[in-house]
């Protein structure tokens, strides 16, 4: 397809652990379109944030392909990511754990322009800040200020700003707005929005919020241990979902309306340890309607209605 950004192909990423090998993401495929924003959601330990920060490397990936504008990104070496990482940039979940508080709103966007000497010549790097500030909504008052003088809004916009100081094509968003308040979080999803149509940028969007991912998203992966069990639009997801776990999700969120009732599916059982999972599904342990090939052998995520893909024997 002309307009694939980004193909991610078998990508896995295991940490060593005194139990055993720990399966944070494992083989997990995908593409990313131009311009659109992928939501990546799961509920806290299933790998989503890994993902996002192997496709960066800034987890190296145990094995897999990253196909970036045609070329695997895996095999770059550190000078070629150095230069990739102008076109890469990820926002980080905490925006105040993620800020330097050493510095200055200032020196916080102007540091990557220092580290990448090409980008904007010496002399005009502080008119880039101030177009970055300005881009994000960020007060000029504000250039000398220092993270801890900020609300957590503010923070974010700050990191948004460094994230685009590079002019990038594409960036990570991890939970970027789970730390903040809901009012704020509307603001920053709108900026979000704002800047992917004005700068024709592409996302991944990291969270466990459904209801903030469906806000966003072209198109939602849903994740389960470490594997994508459910990928479509975003109005299938919510309207078709074929996956138990996606139907299990799906079920807790509350309804805004009095006297308006859904069936509510609660899953029995513990979340199976990631370290060194057996042959079947990752979900069997908590799925209402497995079957015995269901233990046996891990389900193909397969294309199963035109643009929606799950993982999953009884579809």
């Amino acid at each position: 397809m002309e307009n694939v950004l980004m193909e991610v192909k078998h990508l896995k990423k295991y940490f060593k652990a005194k139990q055993g090998t720990l399966h944070a993401v494992d083989d997990v495929s995908f593409q990313v379109l131009k311009g659109e924003t992928l939501g990546l959601v799961g509920e806290s330990g299933c790998g989503k944030s890994t993902t996002g920060r192997a496709i960066l490397r800034l987890h190296e990936p145990t094995a897999g392909e990253v196909i970036y504008n045609g070329e695997d990104i895996v095999k770059y070496s550190k000078s070629q990511m150095k230069e990739m990482r102008k076109k890469m940039q990820i926002v980080f979940q905490d925006p105040y754990s993620s800020l330097n508080p050493r510095l200055s709103v200032y020196d916080l966007i102007a540091d990557p322009l220092y580290v990448n000497k090409d980008v904007v010549p010496k002399n005009q790097i502080g008119e880039q800040v101030k177009r970055t500030m300005k881009l994000v909504g960020l007060e000029k008052r504000l250039i000398n200020s220092f993270p801890h003088e900020l609300d957590g809004g503010r923070r974010q916009r700050v990191g948004i700003a460094r994230a685009l100081a590079l002019n990038p094509e594409f960036i990570v968003l991890d939970e970027p707005v789970s730390a903040l308040d809901v009012s704020i979080q509307s603001q920053i999803l709108n900026l979000l929005d704002e800047l992917q149509e004005e700068l024709g940028l592409t996302y991944i969007f990291v969270a466990h919020n459904l209801s903030v991912v469906k806000h966003i998203s072209d198109r939602i992966a849903v994740m389960y241990l470490g594997n994508i069990v459910e990928l479509t639009d975003y109005k299938s997801i919510f309207t078709d979902p074929l996956h138990p776990y996606t139907q299990a999700l799906l079920s807790a969120i509350p309804i805004p309306k009095v006297g308006l009732k859904r069936e509510r599916i609660v899953l029995e059982g513990d979340v199976p340890s990631p370290i060194d999972p057996g042959p079947g599904c990752v979900f069997y342990g908590r799925c209402r309607h497995r079957k015995g090939i269901c233990k046996e052998a891990k389900p193909k995520f397969e294309e199963k209605k035109p643009g929606h893909y799950v993982a999953c024997h009884l579809i």
